[in-house]
């Protein structure tokens, strides 16, 4: 059985979100510290206009034959995938609230993070397709 769900598309009428991605590599040890880290800095991007964010702990990522979340960010046996995101009501508003963030005192305490940076891939996607809930 097929089912028709009403597709709201791109248009000049239409203002979609605006999303940044984040996946990074935690030691399962650290999930506790992630938790209460992503908690602390989350909180930040939302005092800066963001309308949500989003941390979701690897539960079913499998390995792939060519890539995989696992392989993109290098994570190792006793470490889990986790995929982030942070929804924006638009560009302007997350460049706006990025710099905020980027220069927010309070990330000085970001060093102090419970998984490695450099390991992390991120990047800023503009929404093409929503899907009423």
């Amino acid at each position: 059985m097929k089912v028709a769900i009403p597709v709201t598309l791109h248009a000049k009428e239409t203002i979609m979100s605006y999303i940044d991605g984040f996946v990074i590599a935690v030691p399962n040890a650290n999930r506790e510290k992630f938790i209460a880290h992503a908690g602390k800095f989350d909180a930040i991007f939302v005092e800066f206009g963001a309308i949500r964010v989003v941390e979701c702990w690897g539960d079913d990522v499998p390995d792939g034959k060519l890539t995989d979340f696992r392989r993109a960010v290098q994570a190792e046996q006793d470490e889990s995938v986790v995929f982030s995101w942070v929804e924006w009501p638009d560009k302007a508003t997350r460049d706006a609230g990025m710099a905020k963030f980027m220069q927010d005192p309070r990330m000085e305490a970001a060093s102090d993070c419970p998984f490695d940076g450099k390991r992390m891939i991120f990047g800023g996607f503009e929404s093409v397709v929503s899907l009423p809930a």
